[in-house]
Order: C-alpha cells, then structure tokens, then sequence
C-alpha cells in the first residue's frame, strides 16, 4: 500500500505567518476598489502560450452537423415531385414528412453526444457538447410534436374528418404507431425532468435512470421511421440513413461498452481510504495499477461506481482533487445527500467501476500565459488539482460562507509557494460586503488587474459561476479564455 500524503499543514514557514502565499481578504475604505491595500497585483506584458485552439474543431463540427441536417431534408427534396404541393393538405403533409426527417436526425446526433466517446469530447470540448446538447433536446422536441401536429392535420384535411378522430385512426391502422407514440411521451417526459429547476429537485439516480430512456426513444422511433418513412427507402436515403445509424451504434458501443472495460480491466480501481477534509467535506484515496498509463489530467472528472450494497446501482461524476500520480487518486465529496453521506463510510479494498477521464477544464486548454482560477464550494476540487499545472503568476480566488468551509488550505499555500501563485479567500455570506464586490467590476480588477488577459478557469455552485460570468463579461473577457466545468453531462 502506498503512503498516502500527510494531512498536517505542509509548508515549512514560520509560525507567525502559516500562510505565506495567502490571505482572507477584508474591505477597505480608502483603496479605490475597496479592497485592503496591496492585494492588487501589476499587469504584465501578455504572451500567448503555444496551446492548441479549438475554434476550427468546433466550425468544423458545426459544419459537419448542418451539412447531414440539409442532406436529410433534401432526402424530401429529390422524392417529391414537381408541383406536388400544390393545397392545403399537401403543404402540412410535406411540413410533416420534413419536420419527420429533421426528428429522426437530431435523435440520431443526440445519441452521438451522449455515447461518451473520448475522441468527440476531445475534438469540440464537454462545454460545447453540453450546451448543443441541451439546444438539440429542445430542438428535437419541437420537430417531434410538429411533425404528429402537421402529418395529422394533412391527413385530417384529405380524408375530411376531425382531427382527433384522424390521429386515433392514424395511431390504431398505421404500422409501429403504438411504439412511435411511446416514443413521443418519452422524449416529452425526458424535455420536463431537463428543466433545470427541476433537474435540480430531483435525486440524480433518478433523474439519470429516466434519461437513459433515451436509448428507447431510438429504438422506438426508428421503427416507426422504416415502417413508415416513405423518403427512407429511396437510392441515397438507403445509404444515408442506415450509414448514419451505424455511425451512431459504433460510438454507443465503444464509448459506453469497450473503453470502460478496458479501463478497468487494466487499472482494477479499489477503495485506499477515507480522510476527513474539513465541514461535510471527506476525500476518497483510489489505489489501482498502472496508474502512469491512465489518461487523465488534473481538472478531468469520471464517473465513480463504488462495487458494494449502497452503490453498485448508481454511478457519479466527481472530479480529481489533485493531479494524477503513480501511486494513488484522490476525488473530494461534500456531503449533498444520502448517497454521497455513505461515501464517507467506505471500507478500504472496496472495488471501484470506472468511466473515464472526461471533461476539457485542463491547463492545456489555456490561450494565455497566466490564469485565474475561482472556486467555490465543492468546486475547490478540481482547483486545487489545476493548481499542480499551472504556470508562475497565477491567481486562486476562493469564495467560501465560513472560514472553516476552506478545504485544502495547507495544500493550496503549499502549491502556491511551489509554483510561485497567490491564493486570496473571499469569506461570508452572500450579503456581506466582501463578496457582494468580488462580482462587480471594480472589485475583479481590485483583486486582479489584468485579468482581461488571463484564462479563468470556473468551478462551482450555479450561483457563483453565473455571477463570476456576468463580471467577466463586463470586463470584456473572451469566450475562448472562459473554463467551465460542466460535469454534469
């Protein structure tokens, strides 16, 4: 068994001043930005660190994803005849057929996203994925209900019946329209649990068994599109269609199926120890094999299933605590509920299943030479792992209710002094004058200058990243220098 790090304070200072690279930062009344004196740091010449962009990978993919969205609705296109919409019915049926098409696409790319493959995630980065994740489920969802809404219409309009007598008929005589109609209440029933206030309300084992449901919709909703898909059988639809789903089944497989086993196959992850980190806050220590060939990088988050009767069933993304090493892991849990407060009862050897690593938060996404890192909460986890890669000059701030909620204190001034950073704490409650002008422009200039040229890296509660964005905007700080850490996807 390795020895796993102390957790006394680690750096040799002196006793007077335990924290040399850090302080809690208090209010002024004669500095312009309201800060104490001195906290402000100068602004450097910027210089550009020789980081790989993702801007191209993104057009690309965008590119690739409306070029298949035009190929699907030109499927429509070169089957339909000259003049053959040419009344009424005619159009709703032709908007139905094309919003049918447009459905069964963005399914299809939907799924693609949600198969997990590292390749995808490192080509347009988990941020980008999450949000066209989220627009495409709402998208999907309109182009469902417009097509049930027009093709009925349409049909109700040519054999002169009422609408609701048309869909009862077009549900009971049409081939697979029992299973298209389960699809449909499925995809509404996975629209409302994504509504953010809700998903928020709901226990995530939950919340994930319903989405997983996702996989169903597919399997139901193609077969109504080959029993009843009448521009799914032409020349190149034949091609187009099933190349597309295979494409689809090929990443599920290897995303969800093959590169989880191997991972674990080759690591065996088990249990090491649990160490109580602070306020309802514990780190779980990971041992496991061939830790130097496991492709993570601090920031990075995965999935954790730990093998014994609380929580075989359910699986957990937390991110890395401290950066990855030969020896052991570490993932950091702040008790959230009563999955997360049995965590901190594991016994030592309890086996571990594993996906991962997953997410782009990583030093080697930054655009500029120095950073900004803000935490909060739980957020300090993957922080204060990002902290172990970045370069000189950079800036901790971490906000937190009550002095006591600092978790990683030793650990950060340690880093800091290593890695010549500085750590500033911002701490009290939201009503408090400190951290009510951290999230004004004044005060994030206060604290750091030049922070227009830096990368910011982001992690936290929802509160605190909206209003840490919402500054940052202000400041006119770029798109490309802005982090997230959307684990939640």
């Amino acid at each position: 068994m390795p020895e796993w790090p102390a957790q006394e304070p680690g750096p040799q200072s002196a006793p007077a001043d335990p924290y040399r690279r850090g302080d809690i930062v208090v209010e002024s009344n004669t500095s312009p930005t309201g800060w104490k004196a001195g906290t402000g740091f100068p602004v450097t010449e910027d210089d550009r660190p020789p980081a790989e962009a993702t801007s191209g990978n993104r057009l690309f993919t965008v590119m690739l994803f409306f070029s298949g969205l035009a190929t699907s609705i030109a499927l429509w296109l070169f089957d339909t005849q000259a003049g053959a919409v040419s009344d009424t019915a005619s159009m709703m049926l032709a908007a139905g057929r094309i919003s049918g098409l447009v459905g069964g696409y963005l399914l299809f790319i939907q799924l693609l996203m949600m198969s997990r493959v590292s390749w995808l995630e490192e080509w347009v980065g988990s941020r980008d994925l999450l949000r066209w994740h989220r627009w495409l489920g709402t998208s999907l969802l309109v182009a469902v209900l417009a097509h049930i809404v027009t093709i009925v219409y349409g049909y109700a309009l040519l054999a002169q019946t009422g609408v609701v007598d048309q869909a009862w008929s077009v549900i009971t005589t049409f081939p697979e329209m029992i299973s298209a109609t389960v699809a449909t209440g499925l995809l509404v029933l996975l629209s409302f649990t994504s509504i953010r206030w809700l998903r928020t309300h709901l226990p995530y084992e939950l919340w994930h068994l319903i989405h997983l449901t996702g996989y169903l919709v597919l399997l139901l909703g193609y077969g109504h599109q080959v029993a009843t898909g009448a521009d799914l059988s032409g020349r190149f639809a034949s091609y187009f269609w099933p190349g597309l789903g295979a494409l689809v089944i090929a990443a599920l497989v290897w995303g969800r199926i093959v590169e989880p086993v191997w991972l674990n196959a080759r690591h065996r992850f088990s249990v090491a120890e649990v160490v109580a980190e602070g306020a309802n806050t514990f780190s779980i220590y990971i041992a496991a094999k061939n830790l130097d060939k496991l492709p993570a990088q601090a920031g990075q988050f995965m999935r954790w299933r730990f093998l014994n009767g609380n929580g075989w069933w359910q699986s957990h993304p937390f991110s890395l605590s401290a950066a990855p090493n030969r020896q052991w892991l570490r993932l950091t849990v702040t008790v959230a509920g009563g999955h997360t407060a049995k965590l901190g009862q594991l016994l030592p050897g309890t086996p571990i299943w594993a996906e991962g690593p997953f997410g782009t938060f990583t030093a080697q996404r930054r655009t500029r030479r120095r950073a900004l890192l803000i935490a909060g909460g739980s957020g300090i986890a993957p922080i204060r792992a990002l902290l172990e890669d970045m370069p000189a000059d950079t800036i901790v701030i971490y906000r937190a209710s009550r002095p006591d909620e600092l978790v990683f204190r030793a650990e950060l001034e340690e880093l800091a002094e290593e890695r010549d950073a500085w750590v500033r704490y911002i701490v009290g409650s939201r009503t408090d004058p400190g951290p009510r002008r951290l999230f004004t422009e004044n005060g994030m200039r206060g604290l750091v200058p030049d922070v227009n040229r830096r990368d910011v890296y982001l992690c936290g509660p929802p509160g605190l990243v909206n209003a840490a964005v919402g500054t940052l905007k202000q400041l006119e700080v770029p798109d490309s220098q802005i982090h997230l850490d959307p684990f939640e996807f």
